[in-house]
C-alpha cells in the first residue's frame, strides 16, 4: 500500500476534475492526470493502472451525458467500443513488457499534425460531411488501432479518435466528440482489466480521482453540447498543441535525448 496524504488526494481530485472537463470536450485528460500522479509520488506502473480506473469514470460520465441527448446510440455503437476494448487490452499487455520510447517520440509530431488539420480545415462544424469508410471498416481498423495505442501509452487517444471520426467517418465535431467518449470508455475498460490482473491499481486514489473525473466530464460535456463546434474546435487545437509542447519539454523525451538537448 502507498500512503497518500489528504492534501495529495485533494490535489489529485482537482487535477482529475480539470482533466475530465477538458477530456469530455477535446480529449487529452491523461496528460494532466498522469503527471499529477507522478508529482504526488505514485510509481509509474501504478500511475498507468490507476489512471485507467479514474479515466473510466470520466469517459462513462461523458458518454452517458451525450447519449441522453441523442448524440450517440450506445446499442448501435457497442461493437465498435468492443473493438477498442480488445485493442487496448493488447496494448496494455505490450505496455507491461515493451518500452514506449518510439511512441513518445512520435506522439508530439502527430499531435501537432492533428492541430494543424483542425486549424486549417475550412467549414468544420457540427454538421456531418462525406463518409469515406463504412462504420464496419472503421470498427475493424481505426477503433482497435487507436485502442491499442491507448493501452500502450494513452494520452492523446481522444484526439486521434476525433481525427478519425471527422476525416474518415464524416462526423460533425459534436457527434465525433460523443462517439470518441464511448470508444475511450471501451479502451479504458480493456486496459484497466489488464492492469487489474497485474495488481497495479490504487483503489482509494482511483475512486477519489474518478469522482473528480465524473463531475468534470459532466460539466465539460454539457458545455460542449450547448456551444458545439465553437468551443470544440479551438479547445481541441489548443489541447493538441499543449500536449505536444509538454511532451517535447519533458527531459526524458526521446527526441530531446537524440538531439542532445
Amino acid at each position: 500500500m502507498i500512503d497518500i496524504t489528504f492534501q495529495a488526494l485533494l490535489f489529485l481530485f482537482l487535477a482529475a476534475f480539470i482533466a475530465g472537463f477538458i477530456d469530455a470536450i477535446a480529449g487529452g485528460g491523461g496528460l494532466i492526470t498522469i503527471p499529477a500522479m507522478l508529482i504526488a509520488g505514485i510509481p509509474p506502473l501504478e500511475t498507468l493502472g490507476t489512471n485507467k480506473l479514474q479515466g473510466m469514470f470520466g469517459s462513462a460520465s461523458a458518454t452517458i451525458a451525450y447519449a441522453r441527448k441523442g448524440h450517440v446510440n450506445l446499442r448501435k455503437q457497442l461493437p465498435m467500443a468492443l473493438m477498442a476494448l480488445l485493442g487496448s487490452m493488447i496494448g496494455a499487455v505490450i505496455a507491461t513488457h515493451v518500452p514506449g520510447d518510439v511512441l513518445k517520440a512520435m506522439m508530439p509530431l502527430l499531435l501537432i499534425a492533428i492541430a494543424a488539420y483542425f486549424a486549417l480545415k475550412p467549414n468544420m462544424s457540427d454538421v456531418d460531411s462525406h463518409q469515406r469508410i463504412t462504420p464496419f471498416i472503421f470498427g475493424l481498423s481505426f477503433a482497435p488501432l487507436i485502442g491499442l495505442y491507448d493501452g500502450v501509452f494513452g494520452p492523446g487517444a481522444g484526439s486521434f479518435y476525433m481525427l478519425a471520426f471527422v476525416s474518415m467517418a464524416g462526423f460533425g465535431l459534436l457527434k465525433a466528440t460523443a462517439h470518441t467518449k464511448l470508444l475511450n470508455f471501451g479502451s479504458n475498460v480493456g486496459a484497466f482489466a489488464v492492469f487489474l490482473f497485474n495488481g497495479v491499481i490504487l483503489w482509494k486514489l482511483g475512486i477519489v480521482m474518478g469522482i473528480g473525473q465524473f463531475l468534470g466530464a459532466q460539466t465539460g460535456s454539457r458545455l460542449a453540447m450547448r456551444i458545439g463546434a465553437r468551443i470544440i474546435k479551438p479547445l481541441l487545437i489548443v489541447t493538441c498543441l499543449g500536449l505536444a509542447g509538454k511532451l517535447l519539454l519533458d527531459p526524458t523525451n526521446p527526441i530531446r535525448i537524440w538531439m542532445g538537448f
